[in-house]
C-alpha cells in the first residue's frame, strides 16, 4: 500500500512540477557557463591588455570611473593578474536591489562598452530562480525544488531492484526494448544516473529559496556561535531597497592596504561591497592564487571610512563543513569539482526535461488502456428497471466466451430489457433460484472439461439438488468438434438444468470453432424472445494485414526443430492488445506446394478467379485452401469450380510474446516437421516462406483468462519450449508496471542451445525485475529433469510465495508439462488447495 501511495504521489507531482522542473534545468544549464559564453561573444569588451604596471588602486580606478559616469560605486569585481575587465556596479536606485553593471579596464579605468547577451542570461537567471515572476515565482520554484528532492528520493525507492549490488541493474539501459518498456527504462536509469546531481542542486538551490531552510544551514555547517552567522554582510534583505540614510565615506587607499596586508602577495581577485548607509561595515571577499575553486572565498570586514579590518574569515581556517557552506554556489553549479563538475551538472541540468517527457508519456499510457478498459463495456449500462433482470452467466477459458455474454447483454438491452451479467465462478444457488430467465454462454476446454475458472462452479453447483422450476434458460455452447466430448461441460449444465426443473427457453445452440451460421441462429433466437428483428450478424473481429518485419532463429545449433521469434508491425494505432492475449494467424501455402499441386491439372495458375467476390489469380486463391494429396477426382476441373470445392485453411493460433509498448508484435513459433520432412503449412508460413517484409493476415484475440491479476501479487510463471512466448508478455507488463516478485520456471532440451531469450531473461534476472529463474534443460544430464521436477524441489519457496497471495501461470503443452505441474501441484498443496486457486482465479492456464 505504501508504495502505491508513493508511486501515485511521484507521478502526480511530475506531471504537475515536471514542466517548471524542466524550465529550471534548461535556464540553469543556460547560466552554467555565462561566463565563457560572454567572453566569446564580447571579447573586445570582457578581455583587456594586460599590463606590467598592474591594475590600478582601487581608489584610483573608483576615482575615474565615478568622474565618467557621475555615480557613486557600490560593489567592485577585480582580477588582480588577469586578462578580464573589471565589473563595477553604482548603487542602486531607491527600491531595487543592485545598480547598473559597467564593464572596465582595470589598468586604465576605461569604460569597454556593453556586453550582448548579458540581457539575456539575466532573463535565464530570473526565470531559473523566480520565473521572472518575482517573489511570487520564487515560492513555485522552492516547492518544485523540495518536490525534486521527493522525486530522487522515492525514484530511488520504486525503482530498488533485489540484486542492489550490481551496478548493471542500475546503470545500463536496454537499447533494445520499445515503447512503454523502453520510456520507462530510460526514465529509470537516466534518473540513477543524475539522481545525484539533481539532489546536490535541491539541496543547495533551496537556501536561496526559503529563509528558515538558510538559516538551518547556517546553525547546522557554520563555526560561527549562534546569532553571529550572518553579521558582516552588507547585504539588503531580499527583495528590499537600501535602508533610508547618508551614503558611506569610503577611504579606497585605506580599505587596498588592509586587503594587500590581509591577503599577502598570492591575492588573485577581490570584490570590494560597500554598505548602503554610513556607519556599517564593508565587506570584502578575496580569492588567493591557491584558492581551490573560483568560489572558496575569504571574507574581511572592515571600516570602510578607516579600512581598520573588524573580522577576518579565511577559507582555510574553517572546518570542512563550515568551507561547504561558503561554498553553496559552487555545489550548485558544479565548480567545486572544476571544468568536470561543471560539465556533469550542466548535462544533468540539460537533461531534466527527459523525465517531464517520459513520465508523460507513462502517464498518458496509462490513462490509455483505462480508457480502452472502459470502451471494452461501452454501450452496456445498467438498467433501473423494476423488471427483474435476465442473469447472463459465462465460461470462458480464450475470452471468446465472454465477448459473446457482453454481445448477448447488448443485444437484450437494446430490446429494453434489464440484464446482469457474471461469470459462472461468481453465481451462488441462491442468483440461480432468484433469477427467472438466464442465458449461459458457456466455452468447453479441450475435451469436455470446464474452463479454469468455472470448475469450482461445476464442483459446488452442478452437484446440489437445487429447485429451479421457476427458471427458464437457454445455452450457448462453444467447442472444437475434433474432440469427442463436444460442448462436453455445456452438455453437463443442460442436463443439470433440466433435471432440476427448469425450462429451456430453446434448444441449446452448438458453436464449432465460432461457426458463423450457429452464432446468427443465436441471434435469432434473442430476436424472437425479445420480440424485435434480428440484428446484423455478429462478426468477428476481420483479419488484418501485419507487415512481417523481423525473424530471428532462436536455437540455432539445436537438435530440436527451429524456433523463431518473429516481429510484426501493427497495421494502424487501434491494434492493442493485452499481455495474455492470442493471435489467429491464416496462414498460406507456399509458391512450391501449389506450384507442385497444379501439375497435371492442365491449370495456369494466372487464371482469374473469383473468391469471396473478389478475383484473384488461381495461384493466390489455392495459397488459401488446404490442397489434397490425392488429385484424381479434380482433374478436368475449371479454375474456378477448383477453387469452390477445396475447403479453406483453418487459422493457426499463437500466444503473443510481447506488449503493444514494445512496439511490434511478437510470436515464438517452432517449425513443425512432417514425417517426410516436410513443413506445417502455419510454422511453415511464418517462419520460411513468407518473406520479411511481406504480409501476415492475423487478428488479435483477448484472452481474459490469462490476463494479469487485477492487484499486483506475486507471480509465479510456468512454461516450456515455445510456450515461453505468453509468459514473455506477462512479464514484460509486469516490469512496465515496476512489479518486480515474478518467478519464472522454464524447461527445453539443452542450455547451449535452446534457452530462448537467454541475454533478455539473465539481464531481468540481474535488474531484480526477475526475482528468480528456475530452469529444466531436459537433456544436459543423464536423468530427464522437467518444469514440474524443479517446481517440486522449491515446494517450500513455493507454499510460501502462495501464501503471500501468488497467482501461477502455465503457458506450453498441455499433455506433457502442463498435466506435470497440475500434478505436481496437487502432490505439493492437495486437490482442494489446487481447486481453491483456481476458482480464486490464481491458477491460469493458456495451454495446448
Amino acid at each position: 500500500m505504501f508504495k502505491k501511495t508513493l508511486f501515485q504521489l511521484h507521478w502526480f507531482f511530475g506531471i504537475t512540477a515536471g514542466l517548471v522542473l524542466a524550465l529550471m534545468g534548461i535556464t540553469g544549464a543556460t547560466v552554467s557557463f555565462q561566463d565563457e559564453l560572454l567572453n566569446l561573444l564580447n571579447p573586445s569588451v570582457l578581455k583587456v591588455e594586460k599590463l606590467d604596471s598592474g591594475v590600478l588602486p582601487p581608489a584610483e580606478l573608483v576615482r575615474r570611473v565615478e568622474a565618467t559616469e557621475g555615480k557613486q560605486v557600490a560593489m567592485l569585481w577585480v582580477g588582480v593578474d588577469s586578462g578580464t575587465a573589471a565589473r563595477i556596479f553604482f548603487t542602486p536606485p531607491p527600491g531595487e536591489r543592485r545598480g547598473q553593471l559597467r564593464y572596465v579596464d582595470p589598468y586604465t579605468g576605461t569604460y569597454q562598452g556593453e556586453a550582448n547577451g548579458q540581457g539575456f542570461f539575466d532573463l535565464m537567471l530570473q526565470l531559473h530562480r523566480f520565473l521572472a515572476m518575482g517573489q511570487s515565482g520564487r515560492q513555485i520554484t522552492g516547492a518544485c525544488t523540495l518536490m525534486l528532492v521527493f522525486f530522487c528520493l522515492s525514484g530511488l525507492y520504486l525503482r530498488w531492484p533485489r540484486q542492489a549490488l550490481n551496478w548493471r541493474t542500475w546503470l545500463t539501459l536496454d537499447w533494445a526494448k520499445k515503447g512503454r518498456s523502453f520510456n520507462w527504462d530510460l526514465h529509470a536509469v537516466a534518473g540513477t544516473w543524475c539522481m545525484v546531481f539533481y539532489l546536490l542542486a535541491a539541496l543547495t538551490g533551496l537556501s536561496w529559496s526559503y529563509e528558515w531552510y538558510n538559516q538551518g544551514l547556517q546553525k547546522l555547517l557554520s563555526d560561527a556561535p549562534s546569532g553571529e552567522q550572518r553579521q558582516g554582510g552588507g547585504r539588503a534583505p531580499r527583495g528590499q531597497g537600501g535602508p533610508a540614510g547618508p551614503a558611506p565615506v569610503a577611504d579606497y587607499d585605506a580599505i587596498w592596504a588592509s586587503i594587500q596586508k590581509t591577503a599577502g602577495p598570492e591575492l588573485s581577485m577581490y570584490n570590494v561591497r560597500m554598505p548602503p548607509v554610513a556607519g556599517q561595515p564593508a565587506t570584502v571577499f578575496y580569492l588567493l592564487n591557491t584558492s581551490p575553486h573560483e568560489r572558496a572565498f575569504n571574507q574581511i570586514v572592515l571600516d570602510p571610512a578607516t579600512g581598520a579590518v573588524k573580522k577576518v574569515d579565511r577559507y582555510d581556517d574553517k572546518s570542512y563543513k563550515a568551507q561547504l557552506l561558503t561554498s553553496i554556489y559552487a555545489l550548485h553549479t558544479g565548480s567545486y569539482w572544476g571544468i568536470t563538475g561543471r560539465v556533469l551538472v550542466t548535462v544533468a541540468s540539460l537533461s531534466m526535461p527527459l523525465f517531464f517527457i517520459t513520465g508523460w508519456l507513462l502517464y498518458l499510457d496509462r490513462r490509455r488502456k483505462k480508457r480502452q478498459i472502459k470502451q471494452a463495456r461501452q454501450g452496456f449500462a445498467a438498467t433501473s428497471s423494476d423488471t427483474p433482470s435476465w442473469l447472463i452467466g459465462f465460461a470462458s477459458q480464450s475470452g471468446f466466451a465472454e465477448q459473446l455474454a457482453w454481445q448477448t447483454a447488448g443485444q437484450l438491452q437494446a430490446a429494453g430489457l434489464p440484464v446482469r451479467v457474471q461469470p459462472l465462478a461468481a453465481l451462488s444457488e441462491n442468483d440461480l433460484q432468484q433469477a427467472s430467465n438466464a442465458l449461459f454462454v458457456v466455452s468447453t476446454f479441450g475435451d469436455g472439461e470446464a474452463p479454469d475458472s468455472a470448475r469450482g462452479f461445476e464442483r459446488k453447483i452442478l452437484g446440489q439438488p437445487l429447485g429451479l422450476n421457476r427458471l427458464k434458460y437457454s445455452v450457448l455452447a462453444l467447442g472444437d468438434r475434433q474432440y469427442p466430448h463436444f460442448c462436453g461441460f455445456a452438455t453437463r449444465i443442460q442436463h443439470w438444468l433440466s433435471e432440476r426443473g427448469a425450462q429451456a427457453l430453446f434448444s441449446p445452440v452448438e458453436v464449432d470453432s465460432g461457426d458463423a451460421e450457429a452464432l446468427h441462429q443465436w441471434q435469432q433466437q434473442l430476436s424472437q424472445l425479445t420480440g424485435g428483428t434480428p440484428n446484423a450478424n455478429w462478426q468477428a473481429p476481420g483479419y488484418n494485414n501485419w507487415p512481417l518485419t523481423e525473424r530471428k532463429l532462436l536455437n540455432p545449433g539445436s537438435s530440436g526443430s527451429g524456433v523463431y521469434l518473429l516481429g510484426l508491425s501493427a497495421p494502424d494505432t487501434n491494434s492493442l492488445w493485452q499481455a495474455g492475449d492470442l493471435v489467429e494467424v491464416m496462414p498460406r501455402q507456399s509458391s512450391w506446394a501449389v506450384e507442385h499441386f497444379l501439375e497435371g491439372l492442365g491449370l495456369s495458375a494466372d487464371t482469374p478467379v473469383q473468391l469471396d467476390g473478389l478475383q484473384e489469380t488461381l495461384a493466390q486463391a489455392l495459397a488459401g485452401r488446404q490442397l489434397p494429396e490425392n488429385r484424381g477426382h479434380l482433374v478436368g476441373m475449371h479454375a474456378q469450380a477448383l477453387v469452390d470445392a477445396l475447403i479453406p485453411l483453418n487459422m493457426r493460433e499463437y500466444s503473443i510474446a510481447s506488449i503493444p509498448q514494445d512496439g511490434l508484435l511478437e510470436l515464438i513459433v517452432r517449425q513443425e516437421r512432417h514425417a517426410d520432412g516436410s513443413l506445417g503449412i502455419g510454422s511453415g508460413w511464418l517462419t520460411e516462406h513468407a518473406a520479411v517484409g511481406s504480409a501476415i493476415s492475423l487478428r488479435v484475440r483477448r484472452n481474459s483468462g490469462f490476463h494479469l491479476p487485477a492487484e499486483p501479487v506475486p507471480m509465479i510463471l510456468l512454461g516450456n519450449g515455445t510456450g515461453l512466448a505468453g509468459l514473455r508478455s506477462l512479464l514484460k507488463a509486469r516490469i512496465a508496471q515496476s512489479q518486480q516478485r515474478n518467478w519464472l520456471f522454464f524447461g527445453e532440451r539443452n542450455a547451449e542451445h535452446d534457452f530462448y531469450c537467454r541475454d533478455e531473461l539473465q539481464g531481468w534476472l540481474a535488474s531484480g525485475d526477475l526475482a528468480r529463474l528456475d530452469l529444466a534443460f531436459s537433456r544436459d544430464q543423464a536423468q530427464k529433469v522437467y518444469v514440474q521436477d524443479r517446481l517440486r524441489e522449491s515446494a517450500e519457496q513455493v507454499r510460501q510465495w502462495l501464501d503471500q497471495g501468488a497467482a501461477i501461470y502455465i503457458c506450453g503443452s498441455l499433455q506433457g508439462m502442463a498435466a506435470g505441474v497440475d500434478q505436481a501441484l496437487i502432490d505439493m498443496l492437495g486437490a482442494e488447495a489446487v481447486e481453491r486457486l483456481i476458482e480464486q482465479g490464481r491458477y491460469r492456464r493458456d495451454v495446448y
